[in-house]
């Protein structure tokens, strides 16, 4: 076998990294639509290699809606959600028992962690995820993630699963996290032009829009800009992000084993990075319950150079109804979002002390995420 080469060449690792790797439908299913079990079988046996090589591995795999629609022929037409319920309720079951088959013939263990967007909204929710996964990791088990897509059905979705890898990456505090398209990475180009080619390292801070293209791929136009942002916030938070090609042969063997020599675009890391708590925080834009409107010089205070928490002086409007301990968003006079924090008031209450000065903070430094 192709990986048992590998596992004799490269054995050394200097001390266990934990990676996260995302792998997308368009790596794990074929141009038909159907689940590709060949490739899924090679994305395992790589994932064995670098478990023997001494690396923890959380899989966020996509895959559950095609491994579905093959299992049931439906005698009406239904909508996208009942499609979306009825197929990721087949697919799922049948996706797990693809991988538990897999990972058995190495006598490896797996466990399966379906979640929500909701379920990351709360810290409670957030550090219960984390204690799950962190107890399976410590007892050699790779947690195989993926949304509950029967359940998941309102506007409170992931983008897609590469967001969703993003904030496990976040919340289990990742060395590395692993984007795997059907794309060698980011073009400084059309990629089908033949001048065109791939970036190779991108600094955490650094604006790449001008190198996504209008056209579509075969993920869409908006697949590549999820992926540069997540790539982007999750660097920022001290996280290697890497996007390569899933289908090309050993792909993740040679990220990690020979990487200069591997196509791929790799985010540099922010070596000061946030606290875990404001990396939960980070990622909390779209789970806020309120939001509040401050002055230019609450404004100002919040952008300088030295920490300081939101104070109630500043406010001057407050949007929605959330309690203490709950997520709001701080918006400028143009509406625009420029932090996130968690609040210490009931939204009646802050509407109250609007204005107050010599009162504890709307949002304290801690807790306070600047966008």
């Amino acid at each position: 076998m192709t990986v048992q080469k590998h596992i004799a060449h490269n054995t050394r690792v200097p001390q266990k990294k934990r990676i996260v790797i995302k792998v997308g439908s368009n790596v794990l299913t074929r141009d038909n639509g159907k689940l590709d079990v060949t490739r899924m079988s090679s994305i395992v046996d790589q994932i064995v290699w670098l478990k023997q090589n001494g690396y923890e591995v959380i899989l966020v795999s996509s895959g559950a809606m095609a491994s579905g629609r093959d299992e049931l022929r439906v005698k009406r037409k239904l909508d996208s959600v009942k499609q979306r319920q009825l197929f990721s309720a087949l697919g799922q079951v049948k996706l797990i028992g693809l991988y538990y088959d897999l990972f058995c013939e190495y006598n490896m263990h797996i466990g399966q962690v379906l979640t929500m967007k909701e379920s990351f909204s709360t810290r409670g929710e957030y550090l219960n995820q984390r204690a799950c996964m962190n107890v399976m990791l410590e007892n050699g088990v790779i947690p195989i993630v993926n949304e509950n897509d029967t359940v998941s059905v309102t506007e409170l979705m992931f983008t897609d699963n590469d967001e969703l890898a993003g904030l496990v990456a976040s919340m289990m505090g990742a060395d590395t996290l692993v984007i795997l398209s059907n794309v060698d990475g980011i073009f400084n180009g059309d990629p089908k032009e033949l001048l065109s080619r791939v970036i190779p390292v991108v600094n955490y801070d650094r604006d790449l829009s001008e190198y996504i293209q209008d056209s579509k791929s075969n993920f869409g136009r908006g697949g590549m800009i999820t992926k540069t942002n997540i790539a982007r916030k999750v660097a920022e938070e001290g996280i290697k992000v890497i996007i390569a090609n899933g289908k090309t042969t050993n792909i993740l063997i040679d990220l990690f084993s020979n990487p200069q020599e591997t196509m791929h675009t790799e985010f540099l890391p922010n070596p000061n990075p946030t606290s875990q708590v404001k990396k939960w925080i980070a990622h909390s834009e779209s789970f806020a319950k309120g939001k509040i409107h401050i002055n230019d010089k609450a404004e100002e205070a919040l952008k300088g150079e030295k920490a300081v928490s939101l104070l109630l002086v500043g406010v001057t409007k407050i949007d929605g109804d959330f309690e203490e301990g709950d997520i709001i968003n701080v918006v400028d006079k143009q509406n625009n979002t420029i932090a996130v924090g968690r609040s210490n008031y009931a939204a009646d209450e802050a509407r109250k002390l609007m204005g107050a000065h010599d009162i504890r903070p709307l949002i304290h430094y801690d807790y306070l995420y600047m966008e």
